[in-house]
């Protein structure tokens, strides 16, 4: 079973990069270190007016689309925007892009977030429409605050590695609250 699923991994992985490699023939511009998880949607027919920056991180279901064509049917034609996403940003899951909007170097974009507006740097945005719900330092020292005395769980604890033994330890540490994994 094992077997398999390394199987199905590596012809997604395989899958995943072509596709890149299409948009990026087309325009799209990737940064370095760029690691877009599972499944994407960047804007085929406008891939060249989407830029993402170096060592960000794109979660699965993360739309980002470049064009708005709600006036073609009654106009005649399409509103077109770039799509800026500076370096060191995180993308949370499902979260969708539109035209026309720039995310600052070191943002997080909550999971799904719908983001209409630019977001300035070293934020935290979230919400639909996406609202700054953070300077970033105050998020992360919030964060830490919550993991003060809480134990950190290693990748030893990532599911696959996961028996009963392990998963009754992530749980109760959970309780009613917030763990944490590397």
């Amino acid at each position: 079973m094992q077997f398999i699923r390394k199987i199905i991994e590596a012809l997604r992985r395989n899958r995943k990069e072509k596709y890149l490699k299409r948009l990026m023939g087309n325009g799209l511009t990737l940064g370095r270190d760029v690691e877009i998880i599972d499944t994407f949607f960047f804007d085929p027919s406008h891939c060249y007016l989407i830029s993402i920056g170096d060592n960000c991180t794109i979660c699965p279901g993360v739309r980002l689309i470049a064009h708005d064509a709600s006036t073609k049917k009654f106009l005649g034609y399409t509103k077109l925007g770039k799509i800026i996403i500076k370096e060191n940003c995180f993308i949370g899951d499902s979260a969708i892009i539109l035209p026309g909007v720039t995310i600052g170097p070191n943002c997080i974009i909550g999971a799904g977030s719908i983001v209409t507006k630019d977001i300035p740097p070293s934020t935290v945005a979230a919400g639909n429409p996406a609202k700054v719900i953070s300077p970033l330092d105050e998020y992360l020292e919030r964060i830490k605050g919550m993991a003060e005395g809480k134990r950190i769980f290693g990748e030893d604890y990532f599911i696959e590695n996961l028996d009963q033994k392990k998963l009754k330890e992530l749980l109760n540490s959970i309780g009613d609250g917030i763990g944490f994994i590397v």
